[in-house]
């Protein structure tokens, strides 16, 4: 589960679906619109298979037939979601109510029924960039997620850490301290599952305040280089490792046991999104610790005083092109994001402006942190920063290079971080002049 939610936040790195056989259009009844009569038959297909096997869904489903009774809901989840879901594309059997896979904007229309302008949804919705194409909205997030840092508050304590850090220099400072007064590994890599060491650069844009962060990196012949977003996110990193901050073998990191570490007490801080929070929340019920001594602290960094962090949606939902009930997708979808509680169980920011953030991150309001969202690229661009990434062979999204930016800090691969930055810039400068101009 964790993996398909990096996937959906990652939705910079887009893909065009490749389509064989597949006919664009829709179902032909000119009655069939999403402000029609609710009512027929749907099918909702979810990549969250753990709430339809728990039973979770059965009681959305209830609730929502409750409301609207002339509507008969099927739920179906699908493990490999990304992957079947694309298949699936190329047929007009996909279901009625989507987590929208990733693809272009561009191709929207092919697959999926327009909401309505994006500008009437945004007094109230959050996350709407994502799924939207040329003033026209096709998908709304089923809620989001902040980025920062998962902590243990007791491991903090123990250390006699009274404040949170709000710059590199005091997150590496406390780092020290909870290695020399504590048990605990100060900073967890995950350096063997890989994955989560692609969580840092969903950051990207927050250490600087800058929500055009990513389309500018797409252009900058040297974005490892200090004053930039990319170089401060890497930069906490190398450093942590390179003072023997972290795990003493990261080769035998394991994601799984890690959450229950960190939960109890045995690891300190991971670079996570906040959908991590729930998930360490109940490893620490799980195994005799409290849910209350999970922390989640904003990226370590300020502009003139105030912290930043990146909120985004997890995936979105859309009503198929091709559904037969449009009226009821469309019903299913609102009150799924405003009424079925899924966020508020799940821990995760509405996508509903006027509710407030959740208790997890009570860190964030306590601190003051302000919540930004990214721009998407300028038409043209969308693909752009992935295009440079892939040409280049630095793989922004994927955990290659940062696993050898760690074998760098450790002594296991030649150089130092100024040469690592600089090789980095130098691959990056040439895909730019290649890709970019």
């Amino acid at each position: 589960m964790a993996k398909k939610t990096v996937a959906a936040l990652a939705a910079v790195a887009v893909t065009a679906i490749a389509l064989s056989g597949c006919s664009a259009g829709g179902a032909s009844d000119p009655n069939n619109k999403i402000d029609g009569e609710v009512k027929g038959d749907l099918k909702v297909i979810t990549w969250r298979t753990d709430l339809v096997e728990d039973g979770t869904f059965d009681t959305y489903v209830k609730e929502f037939e409750k409301k609207y009774p002339d509507v008969k809901v099927t739920v179906e989840g699908i493990t490999d979601y990304e992957g079947e879901m694309k298949t699936r594309l190329s047929t007009k059997n996909y279901g009625d109510v989507i987590g929208i896979p990733t693809m272009q904007q561009s191709q929207f229309e092919q697959f999926l029924e327009p909401l309505g302008k994006k500008d009437d949804f945004a007094d109230k919705y959050r996350f709407l960039n994502t799924h939207s194409y040329e003033g026209t909205q096709y998908g709304v997030a089923v809620g989001g997620n902040a980025n920062g840092i998962v902590y243990n508050k007791k491991v903090f304590e123990e250390a006699g850490i009274t404040e949170l850090p709000t710059t590199p220099d005091e997150f590496l400072s406390d780092l020290k301290k909870i290695k020399s007064s504590t048990d605990a590994i100060p900073y967890y890599t995950n350096y063997k599952d890989g994955w989560p060491l692609t969580q840092s650069f969903s950051n990207l844009g927050s250490i600087t305040n800058n929500p055009d962060a990513a389309t500018e990196m797409a252009k900058d012949d040297a974005p490892w280089t200090e004053g930039t977003d990319i170089y401060a996110i890497d930069s906490l990193l190398y450093d942590a490792v390179a003072e023997g901050l972290t795990e003493a073998d990261p080769l035998t990191t394991n994601w799984e046991q890690s959450k229950v570490d960190l939960a109890t007490g045995k690891i300190a801080t991971m670079p996570l999104g906040s959908w991590a929070i729930s998930q360490m929340q109940a490893a620490a019920e799980d195994n005799g610790a409290s849910a209350d001594d999970i922390g989640y602290m904003a990226f370590p960094a300020n502009v003139d005083g105030t912290q930043y962090a990146v909120i985004g949606g997890d995936y979105n939902l859309g009503v198929s092109k091709h559904s037969k009930s449009k009226a009821a997708a469309w019903a299913w979808i609102q009150w799924f994001i405003e009424d079925s509680g899924f966020t508020e169980d799940q821990g995760m920011i509405s996508t509903v402006k006027s509710k407030d953030l959740p208790e997890n991150l009570g860190d964030f309001t306590a601190a003051g942190v302000q919540l930004m969202e990214t721009n998407p690229a300028p038409a043209g661009e969308e693909s752009l920063l992935s295009d440079v990434s892939n040409d280049s062979q630095i793989d922004l999204w994927g955990p290659i290079y940062r696993q050898k930016l760690v074998d760098v800090a450790r002594g296991a691969a030649e150089g130092d971080k100024d040469s690592y930055f600089a090789e980095l810039n130098e691959r990056w400068a040439a895909s730019v002049e290649k890709v970019a101009k």
